[in-house]
């Protein structure tokens, strides 16, 4: 989530200068001139063609807007059967329900099935045949199918599990050939994470709907996005609080000192090149990996796109709780680490040096030694 790393002087000197001359102003009927400054610059690097923006706080208020705009698109042009929509299997969205219902559960949700809506469901990024699957599902069902939608390139509360590019391009294709609208859920992948700015680039995808969050404002403050294409956008033109206005709004929307850390947190990613050390280091922390983690017999697999990754331990027996006892052993060591169940999660911030990689890997491997010694 922290791109930058912490205490950032330009992006503090961000926060105190919009400071200054407001903290927040209500974006209900109004706006304010460092978010239209925000929209702008966005504007002219998402992977959305004619991009339009509704702010929120979070990434799963995000991804409600988005569903939302998507079911209403369709109702707008008279389409009212396109009620539905596809999600892959390990997906996750967030926590609020439309977030959920889209997500395939996991993480102490089966307590709120009730809550969620039924979704089609495409198999996880580890079937190698599933964009072809959800391909054909496009297919069959776009009669009635609002939107799909998926993390580009890495599925990250899943595991970390990885996608292929072409299959990702195929699935935009088909989406676009069969008429059905594309999200694509870029909070933990967008802002350099995967070695392009948007993970959308490196398969193609120009989304009808882009979500952003969490590097947004570099890890500074709680903000996110829905991006919507003109295209979409359009179909909601008509007379002020008439039938085709989208009715949706956070009061926070459009924070105005997260914005300005956020347009200064994109100027930054250009101007110190930020995205050539991100490939620079994610080829130094792959060949790391390599060396010194995989041939471990306590890991089972090593899974990283750009300066996202995972490390899936193999523990010999179930309820043992692995991932949580590596990261422990780490974070003894002065290096914080995160579990996602037995995978340990490797996100460093983007300007991170190889010094500092070849710390992470040392402590890795040694907390591995650790808990591998100390058996179940």
């Amino acid at each position: 989530m922290t791109t930058l790393g912490h205490r950032v002087p330009e992006l503090d000197a961000a926060a105190r200068s919009q400071l200054e001359r407001g903290a927040h102003t209500t974006m209900l009927g109004n706006g304010n001139r460092i978010v239209i400054e925000l929209s702008e610059a966005l504007a002219r690097v998402v992977p959305v063609d004619g991009p339009h923006f509704l702010y929120a706080s979070d990434g799963a208020s995000a991804v409600e807007q988005a569903l939302k705009i998507a079911f209403q698109y369709w109702w707008n042009r008279g389409d009212v059967g396109r009620q539905r929509f596809l999600g892959f299997g390990g997906a996750y969205h967030g926590d609020t329900i439309g977030a959920l219902s889209v997500g395939d559960g996991g993480f102490g949700t089966a307590l709120f099935e009730p809550l969620r809506f039924p979704v089609l469901r495409a198999p996880s990024f580890d079937d190698p045949d599933c964009f072809d699957t959800a391909c054909r599902m496009v297919a069959e069902n776009a009669a009635s199918l609002a939107a799909v939608i998926v993390e580009p390139l890495v599925q990250g509360a899943a595991g970390m599990m990885l996608a292929d590019p072409a299959g990702l391009a195929a699935l935009g294709d088909a989406c676009a050939e069969h008429g059905v609208l594309l999200i694509c859920d870029e909070v933990a992948t967008g802002f350099g994470r995967t070695g392009t700015l948007f993970a959308s680039e490196q398969c193609g995808l120009r989304p009808d709907l882009l979500v952003l969050g969490k590097g947004l404002t570099a890890g500074y403050m709680p903000m996110s996005a829905t991006v919507a294409s003109d295209r979409v956008f359009s179909e909601f033109l008509g007379d002020d609080l008439g039938p085709r206005t989208f009715y949706h709004g956070h009061s926070y929307s459009g924070n105005a000192l997260a914005a300005a850390v956020a347009l200064r947190h994109l100027e930054l990613i250009e101007a110190h090149d930020v995205l050539a050390n991100v490939r620079a280091r994610s080829d130094e922390l792959a060949g790391l990996l390599h060396d010194r983690i995989a041939p471990n017999p306590a890991v089972r697999d090593v899974r990283l796109r750009g300066l996202m990754g995972g490390v899936e331990l193999a523990p010999p027996g179930e309820g043992l709780r692995w991932g949580r006892r590596v990261c422990t052993a780490a974070v003894e060591r002065g290096v914080l680490l995160r579990p996602l169940g037995d995978v340990v999660v490797l996100m460093p911030p983007l300007t991170i040096t190889s010094p500092e990689l070849h710390r992470i890997v040392d402590t890795l491997a040694a907390a591995l030694d650790d808990v591998t010694r100390a058996g179940s």
